[in-house]
């Protein structure tokens, strides 16, 4: 079937990359590469991917393309579903012979409420979708897809067998040719990798626990399945050769130093393409890791700090103690590695003293840049079980994770904590954090270094004041 897989238009500035753990308006507009949606395009030759927000496309803009298309494959999550069920349906008038579906962790771990929300929406892939995709398209009957749950003919919902988990993951084709063919990488760039980036995963699946986190407990899973050294860099070598602009190459697996000899490995090989990358990284890594990393083209660590209070960490299931934090960060200023950190805010045992050591930890062990999220209880997620058990979520039960602008929103309240005393907090980190002599000193010394770091660094300033006027609203 002729093949659209598409990230719908939304929010203004709304993130749409698949990369990201959550969706919504950033502090700085930034954006990822839509790699689950390339992954199974990469299946199919004749396919393409479009990444409208990215593009900047609008609603008719959009439809104008995506009817055009026998089979159109939505990504969505749980803040755009509604915003993406609304496209299926107007697509669905324009042209009622697509067959629309839908993939992502939203859909994966509420297949029949997904279902039933729409008429528009014929079909959810659970579970990795990759192949399900694949078998969708090449016209392969419903009913013997696994992984697949469907709308049936007499209307009735219909869910399939799991697919297996994949395990070889060389299985799978390279990404990278599909974002040369379909995308504009120029559109795809944050605050603190080079531009233009090209993003891939070297393997899926994470082996922390994190309570909060979305992708290995809906997706990916827990056991971190990993491509072949070779094939991984054989990739990396495509991309060097065939994308001369790219500048740097992030792994965006959850936690690319899971498996320490294999990214020491790895990096090796990089040193020896001459290959500039970064990498989500946990603040554990030994320096005699970190030093091999850094000597073979590791420029920045990716790093979740989440919390500086000890409890908080244990109360997550992170893995991991402020103490070993703060020695893997000193070893990344020896080894001049530069750190995004990011932090979340109203995590259970959340008070506003621990609040308050949070901003000073982060500003102790002083990432390069930051990012602060509200605690997001995703569906499917430890967290969200949490809230809904222990009435942390709106009395309703209701999930709202932005505002109707596309903003993150504080879904977890307290009795001693409320939502709005944790969301304007956000706005108090990120002033206490930047707003300082050393670290204003720091950014404009980067600022000097050239002309294309000025404007670029000018530009998100302005985007950040106008976040927080907005967040402060």
């Amino acid at each position: 079937m002729k093949t659209l897989f598409l990230q719908a238009p939304s929010f203004d500035g709304f993130d749409g990359g698949a990369g990201s753990r959550y969706q919504n308006k950033r502090e700085v507009r930034s954006f990822w590469y839509p790699t689950w949606l390339a992954q199974p395009a990469a299946l199919l030759p004749d396919s393409r991917v479009l990444d409208a927000p990215a593009d900047g496309l609008s609603v008719d803009a959009s439809l104008d393309i995506a009817q055009q298309y026998e089979l159109v494959v939505i990504h969505t999550s749980t803040p755009s579903f509604p915003t993406d069920a609304l496209f299926a349906e107007h697509l669905k008038k324009r042209a009622p012979s697509v067959l629309i579906g839908m993939v992502g962790a939203k859909v994966a771990v509420d297949p029949h409420n997904s279902l039933t929300a729409s008429d528009a929406i014929d079909f959810v892939c659970r579970e990795e979708f990759d192949f399900t995709c694949q078998e969708i398209a090449e016209g392969k009957p419903f009913e013997q897809i696994k992984g697949l749950s469907y709308r049936a003919r007499d209307g009735s919902i219909e869910h399939n067998e799991a697919r297996p988990i994949l395990e070889n993951m060389d299985e799978l084709p390279f990404v990278a040719p599909i974002y040369k063919r379909d995308l504009k990488i120029e559109n795809y760039f944050n605050g603190y990798l080079k531009h233009p980036y090209v993003s891939i995963y070297t393997g899926r699946g994470c082996r922390s626990k994190c309570t909060f986190c979305l992708w290995p407990q809906t997706v990916g899973g827990h056991r971190y399945r990993t491509r072949s050294v070779e094939n991984v860099l054989e990739e990396v070598k495509w991309i060097r050769d065939n994308m001369p602009e790219v500048k740097e190459i992030m792994f965006d697996d959850d936690t690319f130093t899971d498996f320490k000899p294999r990214a020491e490995e790895i990096a090796r090989g990089m040193g020896k393409l001459g290959v500039t990358w970064s990498c989500n990284a946990k603040a554990n890594v030994p320096y005699s890791t970190l030093k091999i990393m850094k000597e073979n083209g590791l420029r920045l660590l990716l790093v979740g700090y989440e919390s500086g209070d000890d409890q908080i960490l244990l109360n997550i299931k992170k893995g991991l103690r402020t103490d070993i934090a703060r020695r893997f960060s000193e070893d990344c200023r020896k080894l001049r590695i530069k750190v995004h950190g990011t932090f979340i805010l109203g995590l259970p045992g959340e008070t506003q003293e621990t609040i308050q050591k949070t901003i000073e930890y982060a500003k102790e062990i002083n990432p390069l840049t930051i990012q602060v999220s509200l605690a997001a209880p995703y569906p499917g997620t430890t967290l969200y079980n949490q809230a809904v058990e222990n009435g942390w979520l709106e009395e309703n039960k209701v999930i709202n994770l932005v505002s109707k602008s596309g903003v993150q929103v504080a879904a977890i309240g307290y009795p001693h904590l409320s939502r709005d005393e944790i969301y304007h907090q956000l706005e108090n980190f990120y002033k206490r954090f930047y707003f300082r002599p050393s670290k204003i000193w720091e950014i404009l010394r980067e600022m000097l270094t050239s002309w294309d770091m000025m404007k670029r660094r000018l530009r998100e300033g302005v985007e950040f004041f106008r976040f927080l006027r907005a967040h402060g609203a």
